[in-house]
């Protein structure tokens, strides 16, 4: 199996939909014009309409990345050269979220959590808006003296799932990407109503998603429950954790969420962060921190934290 990813890249000021072998990008529309004489298809020219149609498409992508490497090694076919931005890989359909979903992250939280046989996941959503990609700025605004990280691994849908089992959920399953759940933690919180938990209100700012840099077929990861993921903060680590450590595996999550709605192709669920984020050590997020979370054998973002300038 040809190991590939796509990605969104801004080249020369022009946004184009990329495919990556070994740290190399093609221009998906470029490259698919030159060796192919069929017409040029939607997931050549969008990424997120890629995912949209996945299961129909997948097949066909795969096809072209044997193609795309043989032309490259042979010289027909040049990567990407010249003015280069990541950009968002895809636009989510919705994007859900896993709360202490990791036995130490709880602890350094003070969360007291049920046992697993008499609990299910607790679910949040973050709003699409939210979405930035690497290289970009994390706005601070001057509400929240308390911004944080969290480095999470993205599990992409890539067909209609409902009332999955969790020994189904893989053939669900799109592929994979880095996600940097950022949160006003003194924002998670409101003592004006009865109701003390603002999950809304603490995670969906605008640019409290960074996501990438790339998005990585199921193909490319053996197992899902076996990636190393870590954040830095100015270059120190501060997360180092492994999927394995999930409460809630990829796939329970999966049955639980399509137990309650219609999970839809590009849906992203962020499945919960290791131990490490700053709240555990009272230590916040200033302007001009930079952070890079990474999972191993998909990628690393990196965003620099910036005061929102009012």
């Amino acid at each position: 199996m040809t190991q590939y990813a796509l990605a969104t890249l801004q080249v020369n000021n022009k946004k184009i939909a990329a495919m990556v072998l070994n740290d190399a990008s093609f221009d998906l529309c470029s490259a698919y014009a030159k060796l192919s004489d069929s017409e040029l298809p939607l997931w050549a020219q969008s990424i997120t309409c890629a995912l949209s149609d996945w299961e129909n498409v997948v097949n066909d992508i795969a096809a072209f990345a044997v193609v795309l490497v043989q032309a490259s090694k042979n010289g027909d076919i040049q990567a990407i050269e010249g003015d280069i931005t990541t950009l968002v890989p895809f636009k989510p359909s919705a994007i859900f979220g896993t709360a202490s979903n990791y036995h130490e992250h709880a602890a350094e939280m003070n969360t007291i959590l049920a046992a697993k046989p008499d609990s299910s996941p607790y679910v949040f959503m973050k709003a699409t808006t939210s979405v930035t990609g690497s290289n970009s700025n994390v706005i601070l605004p001057p509400e929240t003296q308390k911004l944080d990280w969290e480095v999470e691994l993205g599990v992409v849908i890539g067909k209609r799932a409902r009332r999955v089992k969790k020994e189904d959920a893989l053939n669900y399953i799109a592929g994979y990407t880095v996600v940097n759940d950022i949160s006003a933690r003194d924002l998670n919180h409101r003592t004006d109503y009865p109701f003390k938990h603002d999950w809304f209100r603490g995670k969906s700012w605008d640019t409290f998603c960074p996501m990438g840099p790339v998005f990585v077929p199921k193909s490319n990861i053996e197992d899902p429950h076996n990636i190393e993921l870590g954040l830095s903060l100015n270059g120190k680590q501060m997360q180092d954790g492994n999927t394995s450590e999930l409460i809630w595996n990829a796939f329970e999550q999966i049955e639980y969420l399509s137990s309650i709605l219609t999970l839809q192709p590009g849906d992203v669920i962020m499945t919960g962060t290791p131990a490490g984020v700053g709240k555990g050590i009272g230590l916040f997020l200033k302007d001009g921190d930079v952070l890079k979370a990474w999972a191993k054998g998909i990628g690393s973002i990196t965003n620099t934290i910036k005061a929102e300038q009012l």
